[in-house]
């Protein structure tokens, strides 16, 4: 998961890069918070997932690492489709922003419990052999 969720993340730098260039040569802003939700949500918060995914193998290799990658890739673009839409101004769109919101909430929580559960300090896992 770790090599799955840096790529992803790289993907999301990328449009949240591109999203900020439109937003600047236009010199329309509108879209700032959708900006603002990729880089985080997507580039940094799943580059450093990512990172620690990889450093910690067991972690990575889990079915609740599976879980967080999956919940959190499919409620991130939901949401921020749901977001740029409403900034375009379709406010019934909320409840698609909220749906995804959940499955992104949902997606950390469980690389919360992943992170407790299976990164190990070496002094820890020295002890145990």
């Amino acid at each position: 998961m770790g090599v799955k969720l840096i790529k992803i993340a790289v993907i999301y730098f990328v449009l949240g890069i591109l999203l900020g260039m439109y937003m600047s040569i236009s010199h329309s802003y509108d879209y700032a918070s959708v900006h603002t939700h990729v880089n985080l949500l997507g580039w940094a918060s799943l580059a450093l997932a990512g990172i620690i995914y990889y450093l910690f193998p067991a972690a990575g290799e889990s079915t609740v690492g599976k879980v967080h990658f999956w919940l959190h890739n499919i409620g991130l673009p939901i949401m921020m489709i749901g977001l740029t839409l409403l900034v375009s101004g379709v406010e019934s769109v909320e409840p698609v922003i909220a749906a995804g919101g959940v499955l992104v909430t949902l997606g950390i929580l469980a690389f919360l419990y992943n992170v407790l559960t299976h990164v190990k300090s070496v002094k820890s896992v020295r002890r145990r052999r």
